[in-house]
């Protein structure tokens, strides 16, 4: 089985992806990380790039390449706003989307930064200086991606939980096994 979480910013996606795949003993792939690896950029110089069709367009040829051998992974998917580049690879029969959703308070005490390097940072003063700007775009985020995500049959509302006990909650709902 191919699981592709998706969700917003922050939701966690990258992290839950990972202690998954080490609970169901399967590969993680991060499709942040295979565009910088492929592009050979940082994220930041490649949301500068092109139109974000256009890079919805790669990271969606960036998916099918991940997916092509047909071997169970788990797969933290890029927020998306065009679905027409991911749509094929949902379709797959191996393929099982979850859709990771939580409040905006809770996205908001997740917030981390990230520098040009990928190397992950908190800043709190920083952060709860701007709390109304991000709780804002959270917000945004979660009413566009929305409706984005309204075709991913499988939600997972992970209420405030715990890295860990999303994962638990996650292999139970949809009874998610061991390879």
């Amino acid at each position: 089985m191919m699981i592709l979480l998706f969700g917003v910013s922050n939701v966690g996606k990258s992290t839950i992806g990972k202690l998954l795949s080490e609970r169901l003993c399967i590969p993680f792939y991060d499709l942040d990380d295979e565009v910088r690896h492929c592009f050979g950029i940082t994220l930041e110089q490649f949301v500068k790039t092109g139109t974000l069709e256009d890079r919805d367009k790669k990271r969606g040829m960036l998916l099918e390449k991940i997916l092509k051998d047909g071997q169970s992974k788990v797969v933290a998917v890029t927020p998306i706003s065009y679905l027409k580049y991911f749509r094929q690879s949902l379709q797959k029969k191996c393929v099982f989307p979850i859709e990771l959703r939580d409040s905006a308070d809770h996205i908001f005490d997740r917030l981390v930064f990230s520098d040009e390097n990928a190397q992950v940072y908190t800043d709190e003063p920083y952060k709860n200086a701007h709390k109304a700007y991000y709780m804002r775009e959270i917000l945004a985020d979660q009413a566009w991606y929305g409706k984005v995500y309204s075709k991913i049959p499988n939600k997972y509302d992970m209420d405030g939980q715990s890295p860990e006990e999303t994962v638990t909650g996650l292999i139970a709902t949809f009874d998610l096994q061991p390879e």
